[in-house]
């Protein structure tokens, strides 16, 4: 009876260290995707200002649409590759906060 009870209270405890590093591997992913996001906006802020302060210089329409052509075709591969890195951070924190588990899976499952 006591060894059943020193393994539950040791499963415990390695259930319980599994699920703090997971919290830690989760806040850290979590902060690396919100300065991304912080980044790309800001980014995205300033190039739409600049898009805009040559719009107002534009001497004719061609040249304004132009502009605005040159500034969509940027904008959107830019926003694809943002959204690409941003995918892959997710993926990254999805495995990073799992791993912990893995060995805990491991010692879980039955040996065949």
């Amino acid at each position: 009876m006591m060894k059943n009870m020193e393994d539950v209270q040791k499963m415990s405890k390695d259930n319980m260290d599994a699920t703090m590093k997971s919290f830690g591997m989760l806040s850290k992913a979590t902060q690396a995707i919100a300065a991304e996001v912080v980044d790309y906006s800001k980014k995205s802020f300033e190039d739409s200002s600049k898009v805009m302060e040559k719009l107002l210089g534009a001497k004719s329409i061609d040249k304004a649409i132009e502009i605005q052509t040159d500034y969509a075709k940027t904008a959107y591969e830019g926003f694809v590759a943002q959204a690409t890195k941003i995918g892959e951070l997710y993926t990254d924190l999805a495995k990073e906060t799992y791993k912990p588990f893995e060995a805990l899976a491991v010692k879980v499952a039955p040996a065949k």
